[in-house]
Formats: C-alpha cells, sequence, structure tokens
C-alpha cells in the first residue's frame, strides 16, 4: 500500500508525534508498505520513508502564523481562505495515487486551520485516499486554548465527526473525549496507544538484538540473569530448579511467572576438564525439569564469551540478577546490578552480604528451590518498577501494538 504520514513537521523536528510518525514509518515500511511523510519541516527517514517538503504545512510557517492571529480573533479572513486553497491544490498534487493518508494532529488541533479546511474539502473526492483522523491531542477540551477557539467554520471542524474518515485516539481517556465532543459512539472510535522501542531507548548493540530474539526474551517474564562460567561453584543447578519453581507460581495481582526465563551469560570456565562435564550435566538437568526454550546459555547461541557489552545490556534487559553461589571471592555482578538498579537475589555468603549488606534478597546456597522461587515472586509482585516494565512489554512493545492496532486499520 502506499501511505502517508501528514503532520505540521516530521523527524528529525524533536518532539512526540513526530517520534511516533518515524516509529510507524519504519513499521510499515517493514510490512512491506511505501511510505511518503508529508509535512513542512523535516527530513527522509534513514531511507524508510520519502520526504515531501511543503512549508505552508507547518504550523510556523510565516503566512500560517499570520491567519492564525486573526483565527485567534475570531476572524475569517480573504487571506485565511486564499491560504486554504493554496494548501488544498498542494495537496491534491500531493495525494495523488496514495491509498491512506494518516493525518496526525492536524484534523484536531488549531494549529493550521487552513491545513484542515483544505483536507475537509478533499474528504472523500474522486481520487483522494482513504482518510484516518489520528488524534494525540483534542483542542476543545484543553483548557489553555479556549480563547483561541470560536463557534462555527473553521473551528468547529475540529469536533465534527467527518464523514468517511476513521477517527483514531491514542488513549482510552482520548476516546471518551472525542466522543462527548463530536456526539459519536465511543465504539466507533479506535484506540491505538503509541509505543516503546526498548531495543532503541536501551541502545542495545546488534549483537544483542539478535541473541535476545533468539531467546525469545520479549516475550519472557521475568528474566533472570546470571552472569558467571559454567563451573561448579556457580551452583547453576539450583537456578535451573528455581526456574521451574517459579515458573509454577500461581499468578496474583496481575503477574505471571508462567514465562520466566532465566540467562546464563558465560562458557564453561576455562581451568577445569571437568566443566564440560557440569555442563552436559546442567542441559540434562534442563531437559528434566521441561525449561527448553526458558533456560538458556549463551554459549550456545554464541561463538566464545559474550563482549562486555552484550553483558551490560542484558543488565538492561534483565527484571532481577539471581547468583546461587556456593563460593566466591568477591561478586562484581552485584556492583553491576546495584549501577544498573537491578533487584538481587543471591545466596548467603560472606563476600556477597558484604556487598549487598541489607539491600538484597538471600537464600541459602543449599535452600528448597520452591521456598527460594516464592521469595522471587513475592519481591517482584511487591515491586512497582518491574510491575510497570511488565506491563510495558507487554502491552506497549511498538511491534506488538502495529500488529493489533495499526495494520488492521490499513487493511
Amino acid at each position: 500500500m502506499n501511505i502517508v504520514l501528514l503532520h505540521y513537521s516530521a523527524p528529525p523536528v524533536v518532539g512526540g508525534v513526530e517520534s511516533v510518525m518515524g516509529h510507524q514509518a519504519r513499521l510499515m515500511a517493514g510490512a512491506g508498505h511505501r511510505v511518503t511523510v508529508l509535512a513542512g519541516r523535516g527530513a527522509a527517514l534513514d531511507g524508510l520513508a520519502e520526504f515531501v517538503g511543503l512549508p505552508v504545512l507547518d504550523s510556523r510557517h510565516p503566512r500560517v502564523l499570520a491567519v492564525k492571529n486573526q483565527l485567534d480573533a475570531g476572524q475569517v479572513s480573504a487571506e485565511f481562505m486564499a491560504l486554504s486553497a493554496e494548501i488544498e491544490t498542494e495537496l491534491r498534487s500531493g495525494l495523488r495515487g496514495q491509498d491512506i493518508v494518516l493525518a496526525h494532529n492536524v484534523c484536531s488541533l488549531h494549529k493550521n486551520l487552513p491545513l484542515t479546511a483544505a483536507l475537509a474539502r478533499l474528504n472523500g473526492q474522486p481520487g483522494m485516499p482513504r482518510l484516518i483522523l489520528w488524534h494525540h491531542d483534542l483542542a476543545w477540551t484543553a483548557s489553555q486554548y479556549r480563547a483561541e477557539l470560536h463557534d462555527g467554520f473553521p473551528w468547529d471542524l475540529l469536533r465534527q465527526n467527518w464523514p468517511a474518515v476513521r477517527q483514531v485516539v491514542v488513549s482510552e481517556s482520548r476516546r471518551q473525549q472525542l466522543a462527548a465532543l463530536t456526539g459519536m459512539p465511543a465504539e466507533q472510535i479506535w484506540v491505538a496507544p503509541n509505543g516503546v522501542d526498548s531495543s532503541r531507548l536501551l541502545k542495545l548493540s546488534e549483537q544483542t538484538r539478535v541473541l535476545a530474539a533468539a531467546l525469545g526474551l520479549d516475550k519472557a517474564a521475568p528474566v533472570l540473569l546470571l552472569p558467571a562460567r559454567i563451573t561448579p561453584r556457580k551452583n547453576i543447578e539450583l537456578a535451573l530448579r528455581v526456574l521451574a519453581a517459579l515458573r509454577a507460581q500461581p499468578s496474583l495481582s496481575d503477574v505471571s511467572f508462567k514465562s520466566a526465563a532465566l540467562v546464563v551469560t558465560g562458557p564453561e570456565g576455562p581451568h577445569n576438564p571437568a566443566n564440560a562435564g557440569y555442563r552436559h550435566h546442567l542441559l540434562r538437568l534442563r531437559d528434566e525439569l521441561g525449561l527448553a526454550g526458558c533456560a538458556h546459555f549463551a554459549v550456545e547461541h554464541t561463538d566464545g564469551v559474550l563482549p562486555d557489552e552484550v553483558v551490560a545490556d542484558l543488565y538492561r534487559l534483565a527484571d532481577a540478577l539471581f547468583l546461587p553461589s556456593r563460593e566466591e571471592g568477591f561478586g562484581i555482578p552485584l556492583l553491576e546490578a546495584g549501577l544498573t538498579r537491578l533487584p538481587v537475589f543471591c545466596a548467603d555468603i560472606g563476600p556477597l552480604r558484604a556487598l549487598g549488606a541489607d539491600d538484597v534478597s538471600y537464600f541459602s546456597p543449599d535452600a528448597d528451590p520452591q521456598s527460594v522461587a516464592a521469595g522471587v515472586a513475592e519481591r517482584l509482585r511487591q515491586d512497582p518498577s518491574y510491575r510497570l516494565a511488565l506491563r510495558v512489554r507487554q502491552n506497549y512493545a511498538w511491534e506488538q501494538i502495529y500488529a493489533d492496532r495499526i495494520e488492521p486499520l490499513l487493511r
């Protein structure tokens, strides 16, 4: 499909709507659509979308600002009509051959009403693309704009149910506001929330992205990180048994542990040939516990040792540090967890207690896995940061939003 994203400005201009447009362009292009960004200011999006600049679409264009000053005073001037007609001509040319236009905020805000009026006249005309009005903000419900709005044309365009268009809002709150404003049934208004791209936000390396995708970490919760080499003193078999017990924990307060995962970052310890046998023991135990696909040894997915930057990325992706060692000389992972604000669950041995003091959760290296799992579950249930992160991952990943709420609109 040929899709146009329309707004006053576009990336690299910094703004919430501009950011959303950038994500939408990336996802639509990735799905095979041909994307064009049509705006007053901006640039092409990394080869994902063509940019077509029409300066008079910019809310800060001098002619637009001059007309807005007149409109704010309640005057619908000849300058307004002339500018709107000019924009209509430009849009008619720019939209020819397109299938869908996603008009972001330009039909709910009064920042360029000549553009709004031009789009209203073009809506439904032969040869014009299907129109989706994407509302992030609503001028008529914002107290700071009331003095700038007046009854009648063109301000009423911002509170009308336009014929033959799909109305889209970014939240349930906005849906209720738009329904009250336009008289539309709320169920006719589509909700497509904004999202977050965790790999970009966390600046994950390409190797980390590939590894996380291979391990399915985007679907796992919680992710327990065990940054250690595969050697018996690390007591990794306890981590496997705790993981199995954790996945069986009951779901309470909308927090489920059925998709819990464990990531062991290191290869076999280099100095003891017996470590190869220990690794095979762990793999057999993983199979016995039914943990294939959720208990991960990074060495199975990479050659050699993970680079430091990938291990650092895993700290940012994980939900907790799990360190069941029987013996340590120090305990660097606790320091790293502290700097990345990860909750820590670790063995109650001297070096780790010296570092963790009263700020981590301890268990015996010989503890019953069920009791350790119950402790992990209880602490995470009570952790608002974890609960928020869980909701974000489950409900606000851009890829999921695109699949569930955007692609169906395009179809």
